[in-house]
């Protein structure tokens, strides 16, 4: 404990050292004191599993040379039954067993120690075995009673010889391992009173110097030379104390204006950690305006308020949420052009802009007998994609610290939505993803088909050739329609699982999808367009196509239309329409069954967005294919 100390003050003391001790960081500290523990403890705990290898490689060693006495007396008794097939086998096994002693195997592990002892004792098992190996007559020993008695006691005299290492090793493993005990002790002891003279101490000292200006003692101070973390502290809580003292000694009015400021710095600081909060659990645009707006209003004390997002475009204002404004007002301000109002002007801070009559703000405003509108811009990247308006029957005091507040706020809202874009854009990645994983496994298992088809057809051919004309030409007829029905569904299936938007707009997908429709069916088709609105988020877009898709599938399939019309509505909810005028069916007469997989998917997939999927049809007056989603899913950043 005492070196521990006396190297850190030494450290503390020494100008040529990269960072001194007093000047290093608190976690820098608490890392060296810890890093120098570990490695005394790897230091021991490795120490402790080189000897437990000594330890195995020797008892597996004492263990071989036990097998060479067992094969000693076993070839005295094979050279006295004359048995010398057996003897010349026992004889390569005592040499392999005499040089894998000689040569170890770390895999067992098994080895000799390297004591002189030791080697003096193999060698003389060594000699012996030579011995009786040079003295036969065909190079085979044969070991009478006395010459294996002999060898064995030369084995007993190098199995001694191992236990006795071994012994010495099992001691120095006790020795090491009560060494131990004492380290990790010590180690404790001296971590402690490090993390006392570190950590403890100066928390300490603020404690009690806490607890001195609680009493009314302003005359306090911490030392704080040290240069670490507890060293800024002790400086800032001294600075703090003499700025107590300073105002204590007849400055109330300035305690005052201060203690205000807090409350309220205190009141802004709470309302952006709740908003950033809020923010980060909203799941769609919908949710996160109103929360704002609700929030904002409050804070603003506003009588009422409106936010609006640009769409991609940059052409329409939309008007996600709004608290307080008037139901006429609301319906008539759903998506507004730029520059019609307010909107779109250039506005660095939050400002206030008057109403009057005939001015260029709405006549709505001052219908509703709003006399003033504050305006927060909001933008994403430097970009204006939005805005907050307040609106106020009495003109309000905007001050700095509110304006700052505002602008804070607009600033989490607009980073909220390009967030939860950015979300439903890397969901849309995952989703096309997947589609080109499953539409390469069609593609594989339905080519494969075909390709058996065609087989088919050209033994069927063949068949005709060979005199069978009925029967293979009906089936020639049927293979080439199965085959075209295949071939089409293919790409249907490919392009219908590649599919994927640019993320932005869901019209300019439908328009792709509209034209891959005339081009594969010949079938006229056209888009109808009815008011503007905020995209979709990206997944929701995706799996609206994916219906889209399906229902153009089915006209061209068993429609037999000759005019196909799109109709996309955006407000007050999103409606897509696939109308045809093909054949039709009688919905109840033909109700879809579990055969009908198309259908089913359609709802399915319309499901997952919140959409729903309705279908109206007679015989002979086409069919109306009408998907519809849920007002809180029509809107994302």
């Amino acid at each position: 404990m005492t070196c521990i100390k006396s190297a850190a003050q030494g450290a503390a003391q020494n100008p040529g050292m990269f960072i001194s001790w007093s000047r290093a960081p608190l976690a820098t500290k608490i890392g060296i004191l810890g890093a120098m523990l570990l490695t005394i403890a790897l230091t021991a705990i490795g120490v402790t599993l080189w000897i437990g290898w000594q330890l195995e490689g020797g008892a597996a060693a004492v263990n071989e040379a036990g097998r060479l006495r067992m094969q000693t007396w076993r070839m005295a008794h094979l050279a006295a039954t004359g048995d010398r097939a057996q003897l010349q086998f026992q004889a390569r096994a005592y040499e392999s067993a005499l040089r894998q002693l000689q040569i170890g195997d770390p895999a067992r592990p098994l080895f000799l120690p390297r004591d002189e002892k030791t080697q003096v004792a193999y060698r003389a098992v060594n000699e012996d075995w030579r011995r009786l190996t040079s003295a036969a007559t065909d190079g085979v020993p044969a070991p009478t009673g006395a010459q294996a008695e002999a060898l064995v006691n030369r084995v007993n005299l190098l199995v001694d010889a191992v236990e006795a290492r071994m012994a010495a090793w099992s001691s120095l493993l006790s020795a090491v391992q009560l060494t131990l005990v004492g380290l990790a002790i010590a180690a404790s002891v001296v971590f402690l009173y490090a993390s006392h003279l570190v950590v403890f101490a100066p928390v300490d000292r603020l404690r009690r110097g806490l607890k001195a200006l609680e009493q009314g003692t302003l005359g306090i101070r911490i030392p704080g030379n040290a240069q670490d973390e507890f060293g800024e502290l002790a400086r800032g809580f001294n600075r703090m104390a003499e700025r107590l003292q300073a105002v204590y000694r007849g400055m109330e009015d300035e305690v005052r204006a201060k203690t205000a400021d807090l409350r309220d710095e205190q009141r802004r600081l709470a309302a952006l950690y709740e908003a950033s909060a809020f923010a980060a659990g909203a799941q769609s645009q919908r949710e996160l305006a109103a929360g704002f707006a609700d929030r904002v209003r409050q804070l603003a004390s506003a009588d009422a308020i409106a936010v609006r997002w640009l769409d991609p475009s940059e052409q329409r204002l939309v008007l996600l949420a709004s608290q307080g404004l008037p139901p006429a007002m609301v319906e008539a301000e759903r998506c507004l052009v730029p520059g019609a109002c307010h909107c779109g002007s250039p506005a660095v801070r939050a400002r206030v802009i008057p109403i009057t009559p005939g001015a260029k703000p709405s006549s709505h405003c001052a219908k509703a007998s709003f006399v003033a509108l504050v305006n927060v811009e909001l933008t994403v990247q430097g970009r204006a994609m939005g805005e907050i308006d307040l609106l106020y029957r009495e003109t309000p005091q905007l001050a700095e610290a509110d304006r700052e507040l505002l602008d804070s706020l607009a600033s989490h809202l607009s980073s909220a939505m390009e967030g939860l874009r950015n979300e439903a854009l890397q969901r849309e990645a995952a989703v096309a993803e997947e589609r080109g994983m499953l539409a390469r496994e069609l593609h594989d298992s339905i080519a494969q088909s075909l390709a058996f088809m065609k087989i088919q057809l050209q033994l069927l051919k063949d068949a005709h050739q060979n005199g069978q004309a009925p029967v293979a030409a009906r089936l020639l007829d049927e293979l080439e329609l199965g085959l075209k029905e295949s071939t089409a569904d293919v790409r249907a299936l490919l392009m219908h699982f590649r599919t994927r938007t640019d993320g932005d707009d869901l019209l300019p997908a439908l328009q792709q999808t509209l034209q891959k429709f005339r081009l594969q069916s010949g079938v006229p088709a056209e888009l109808q367009v009815d008011g503007h609105g905020a995209p979709l988020p990206a997944d929701v877009q995706v799996q609206l196509l994916h219906v889209v898709q399906e229902a153009l599938a089915n006209v061209r399939k068993h429609a037999r239309a000759s005019q196909v019309q799109v109709k996309l509505v955006h407000q007050p909810s999103l409606q897509i329409d696939v109308c045809d005028d093909g054949r039709g069916f009688d919905p109840v007469a033909d109700a879809p069954d579990d055969s009908h997989v198309g259908l089913r998917i359609m709802r399915e997939r319309a499901a997952k967005v919140g959409a729903a999927v309705s279908l109206k049809s007679q015989p002979g007056s086409g069919t109306l294919v009408r998907i519809s989603l849920a007002e809180s899913e029509a809107v994302t950043p």
